[in-house]
């Protein structure tokens, strides 16, 4: 697919909230590797992918995809024999539940409607190691903490090493509290050094304690010494801490074992557990943009029913219908800057990358979409300063290179067609480009404000003008799209209702070809006929809608 509609046609921001429903780093693996296909069937199986994640959250509100982990190079260690640590062992025993309560969940076994023949075959191509997760957790609390009851022999050590600790500090105790010891003591307290336990004694008294001295405080008034009397004791201490820790390794080696024996089937899981976790994202955005699936068609035609662009605020954007690719081939907008022309077709472009790439479009029910091989674009100021490229220049050589390109099975797609340049010369080659996109066989749509395209697609078979609707009251847009009707540029209404003399615009109307007055008149009136048409319309609808009420 090419790059560079990707990036104006701001494919990348949809990644990106795509992402934000992502709960794990499996699924995000998928999502940052997702691109548009071109493959018909592929299509389809993603769309359909799509829609039974989003049917599903719709039923059950929620999917429990937490405590997913990206455990693969943990597993592939304890496959070749590895000791692996607690904080390894606790992910992979949380990614194994998961897995085990996903498969539970999407086996649909105890619900009679419950049919997703995709995501149920995901889920169920996951393998369950109960006895792995119960050891795991068992055995661990948490990434610092082996449990006591991880086996009899720990218990029963660590039983052993309370037992030690306490005589200890009874032995030291007695020691401390002795009237014969006390002026020797800096403090009449009990502290460890290393793993030893020790006194605080007077640095001038150090010939008065046998013991050994571990440490020293800074300003060396205090000695840490350790009692001769102790130190059988805090060896035993010693020896049974090493036994202790040598039977957590044992525990830890056991249950790595235990995870690779079954490495190959952990690692089939984090394939699937990632294709779940990017299958629910695309379902949760659906949710939000308030998505459809489109139906898919191999005509080569697509029809939008009430789009909205996606990056846009719902509640403001307006929805438009777009179709293209039946009766005509080619769709020229025009009309008024800010009127919403480089929206429609940004969002006709991001509805084929999204439809290509899995997503539902934000659109109303019964829309439909195509697979184009390509889709080309070329949209927004492409100055190009380090080039030494103008405007002009620069979408020009954008253009080439879509020409060079282009196929019957593309789309492409124009943003002010020929502008930069001398309009005379920039609307003949509008004409001439969109021509020649058409002998290619693609699908084209552009936006324009030269006359001389609007008369063109009003006499060319295949091509038809849309205008986006302006309000000449409130001197503003409305930015609903109007197919079939060339748009008006309202240039002289404006001026007018800003203030501008008459006397100036009926000149500036002497310096217009004849003929192009007549067109514009034309349209004119043309829209005046079609709002009122639009007002009779409604008026009736609502009259029968009162019948209706009657007759109830």
């Amino acid at each position: 697919m090419n790059q560079k509609s990707l990036r104006v046609l701001e494919f990348n921001k949809i990644i990106e909230l795509l992402k934000s429903k992502a709960s794990s780093s499996l699924g995000l693996k998928y999502i940052e590797e997702l691109v548009p296909s071109s493959d018909f069937e592929e299509v389809k199986y993603m769309q359909q992918e799509t829609s039974e994640t989003q049917s599903i959250l719709t039923k059950r509100g929620y999917v429990g995809l937490q405590g997913i982990h990206d455990i693969e190079d943990k597993v592939k260690r304890a496959g070749v024999g590895a000791s692996l640590d607690p904080g390894s062992l606790i992910m992979i025993a949380d990614t194994l539940r998961a897995a085990r309560t996903l498969r539970n969940s999407l086996s649909g076994s105890d619900e009679e409607d419950f049919n997703y023949p995709i995501i149920q075959s995901l889920s169920n191509g996951l393998y369950a190691y109960r006895e792995i997760e119960d050891a795991i957790y068992n055995a661990i609390i948490s990434e610092l903490e082996i449990s006591d009851n991880a086996s009899s022999t720990l218990r029963d050590i660590r039983r052993r090493i309370v037992q030690k600790n306490q005589s200890i500090r009874s032995k030291l105790n007695s020691i401390i509290s002795s009237t014969t010891y006390q002026k020797y003591l800096q403090d009449a307290i009990i502290s460890v050094r290393g793993d030893r336990f020790v006194v605080p004694v007077k640095a001038e008294y150090r010939s008065q304690v046998a013991g050994i001295v571990h440490d020293q405080s800074s300003s060396g008034a205090t000695l840490f010494i350790e009692p001769m009397s102790i130190v059988d004791m805090n060896n035993e201490l010693r020896q049974l801490r090493l036994s202790e820790q040598e039977e957590i390794e044992r525990i830890l080696q056991e249950l790595s074992a235990m995870v690779g024996e079954v490495s190959e089937d952990l690692i089939s899981n984090q394939e699937i557990l990632g294709r779940l976790d990017f299958a629910f994202a695309k379902g949760k955005l659906s949710m939000k943009m308030r998505g459809v699936e489109p139906t898919l068609n191999k005509d080569k035609f697509i029809n939008i029913k009430n789009g909205r662009h996606p990056l846009l605020d719902r509640k403001t954007v307006v929805p438009n219908s777009v179709y293209l690719g039946r009766d005509f081939h080619t769709l020229v907008i025009t009309g008024p800057n800010t009127g919403g022309k480089t929206v429609t077709i940004k969002t006709v472009g991001l509805f084929a990358l999204m439809t290509q790439s899995g997503l539902h479009i934000s659109a109303d029910y019964g829309s439909s979409m195509c697979v184009y091989d390509n889709i080309f674009a070329d949209i927004g100021d492409e100055q190009s300063i380090e080039q030494s490229l103008s405007t002009f220049s620069s979408h020009m050589t954008n253009i080439v290179s879509i020409l060079k390109d282009v196929t019957e099975n593309s789309l492409v797609i124009f943003d002010e067609l020929g502008a930069g340049t001398d309009p005379i010369e920039g609307a003949a080659l509008a004409i001439a480009i969109l021509e020649d996109v058409a002998m290619a066989g693609a699908r084209c749509i552009a936006t324009t404000h030269y006359t001389e395209i609007k008369n063109y697609a009003l006499t060319k078979d295949g091509v038809e003008n849309a205008a986006v609707e302006f309000d000449l009251d409130t001197l503003s847009p409305t930015y609903k799209l109007l197919i079939g009707v060339p748009g008006k540029s309202n240039a002289f209404e404006i001026s007018k209702k800003l203030g501008l003399s008459d006397y100036i615009i009926t000149r500036a109307k002497e310096f217009i070809d004849t003929d192009n007055i007549e067109l514009e008149d034309i349209l004119q009136s043309a829209e005046k006929n079609r709002i009122k048409a639009e007002e009779e319309r409604i008026k009736a609808e609502k009259l029968r809608e009162s019948i209706e009420k009657l007759k109830i």
